[in-house]
């Protein structure tokens, strides 16, 4: 990044998924691939499967509303103005029952990137479990 760069409240590249409306507050393209920032509006009924990542690290930082993040040995519920930094290679999954609002760092990852090739995908491609399983290995996210 060699200028700042101002992203205002409601903008930003937005993915608006089934659970969550995802706005890019800080692009991985701007850092080498080093840091992303994304706000998550969270939908109700939220549910992110079990993962790891063997690089990246994610901050979870609750702006409102709850947040459930199951780990192997425990689970622990963010509530507004809770932090979670999840390194890489422990196991995790996260729920929401009635929605909120979220940033997630993201440390040595492209999960912008991601988020925008995901966007260009249709319902063949999803359902293409090798076809998904190399697209989200290839962005540091494992499922198995």
């Amino acid at each position: 990044m060699k200028t700042k760069e101002l992203i205002r409240k409601g903008e930003g590249e937005n993915y608006n998924y089934a659970q969550d409306h995802c706005f890019i507050k800080l692009s991985s393209r701007h850092t080498n691939g080093e840091l992303c920032v994304v706000e998550d509006t969270i939908k109700p009924g939220f549910h992110l499967k079990r993962h790891h990542h063997k690089i990246m690290t994610e901050v979870f930082y609750m702006l409102v509303g709850e947040l459930e993040l199951i780990f192997d040995d425990e689970t622990i519920t963010l509530r507004e103005g809770d932090t979670i930094t999840v390194p890489p290679n422990v196991w995790h999954e996260a729920k929401s029952v009635d929605g909120g609002k979220m940033l997630t760092l993201f440390k040595n990852g492209e999960f912008d990137i991601f988020l925008e090739q995901l966007s260009t995908m249709n319902e063949n491609d999803f359902s293409n479990k090798e076809l998904m399983s190399a697209f989200s290995a290839k962005f540091d996210i494992y499922e198995e």
